[in-house]
């Protein structure tokens, strides 16, 4: 049920997207897209926006004809829905005329976050996917998951990790390198604020086996004392959340982006698409236990396994 869903979401978000004028309008980007742009792509982009809009007169058509690009070219720019290059910044901010200090401070920021992090050199045998989701966390002060049969990434220990990959036909080479790269994205965690909103059906699936399964369960138990929320919905309670499992990221300087997960990917809502989320969010919070219920459940499942 829950696959089927999944894809009907994301056919749903593909329609929407096609009867607007471009996906940076409908607020959808494609994890697969070649130059998948990063978080840095939309601060930029909102800054060369606030600077046409406020410091010039031109509209996006006069800007887009006074740099030669396409005006879809430039919306997207501005939208952070294409990757841009410390050139094209160069090149926008002084077709704007902006003064030698304001211009060089912009071009220099643009090239410190070129390259700044792992996630800029994949490792063989990891999805590129892995590396825009780590891109995106990275620059996140806010992370909220909701998953309806896995434990999240971010929450995963290694042995239940590469038994659920195992299970899933990747050779053991290949899911050591992917652990490796969750191992990474972990690192994260108790530098930025994570809440994780867990279906009590994902914790009863034993992947990697019993033992794997305890250590998954008593590393939950801890997370509130490494600052981590966890809550669980309770089977008991159910609900059309169940739909599909996604990650809502927000930033100091953007709106939100929610990634929805899908096969070997994901699907990146920007914009008006992110915003229905946050009425998820306030959903999820009113139906799910608080973190002293989660860990009696949590408690009380591990018993059973044991």
């Amino acid at each position: 049920m829950g696959i089927a869903l999944v894809v009907e979401h994301v056919m749903l978000a593909f329609g929407k997207a096609l009867m607007l004028s471009g996906t940076e309008r409908a607020g959808i980007v494609v994890s697969s897209d070649r130059g998948q742009p990063k978080p840095r792509n939309r601060r930029i982009g909102a800054r060369l926006r606030a600077i046409r809009k406020e410091r010039t007169e031109l509209s996006l058509e006069a800007a887009a004809r006074l740099l030669g690009w396409s005006a879809a070219t430039l919306s997207r720019t501005e939208n952070g829905t294409r990757d841009i290059t410390s050139e094209e910044v160069a090149t926008m901010v002084t077709a704007y005329q902006l003064p030698p200090p304001d211009r060089d401070a912009i071009i220099q920021d643009a090239r410190s976050v070129d390259s700044s992090g792992w996630w800029d050199r994949p490792l063989p045998g990891v999805p590129e996917e892995m590396g825009v989701l780590a891109s995106y966390a990275a620059e996140a002060n806010g992370l909220t998951s909701w998953a309806v049969a896995l434990v999240p990434g971010l929450l995963q220990v290694e042995a239940y990790a590469m038994g659920l990959m195992l299970s899933d036909g990747i050779t053991e080479e290949d899911a050591q390198l992917r652990w490796l790269a969750r191992r990474r994205r972990q690192q994260i965690l108790g530098a930025i604020d994570y809440t994780a909103y867990i279906c009590e059906t994902a914790l009863r699936i034993p992947f990697g086996g019993r033992k794997a399964h305890c250590e998954q369960l008593e590393h939950l138990l801890g997370a509130p004392e490494r600052g981590i929320s966890v809550r669980i919905l309770p089977d008991r309670r159910p609900h059309g959340l169940l739909s599909h499992s996604w990650l809502y990221m927000t930033f100091p300087s953007i709106s939100p982006v929610v990634n929805v997960e899908v096969a070997e990917g994901g699907v990146y809502l920007l914009n008006e698409q992110a915003r229905h989320y946050t009425a998820k969010l306030e959903l999820l919070a009113r139906v799910a236990l608080s973190n002293l219920e989660s860990s009696t459940v949590l408690t009380s499942i591990m018993r059973e396994v044991r």
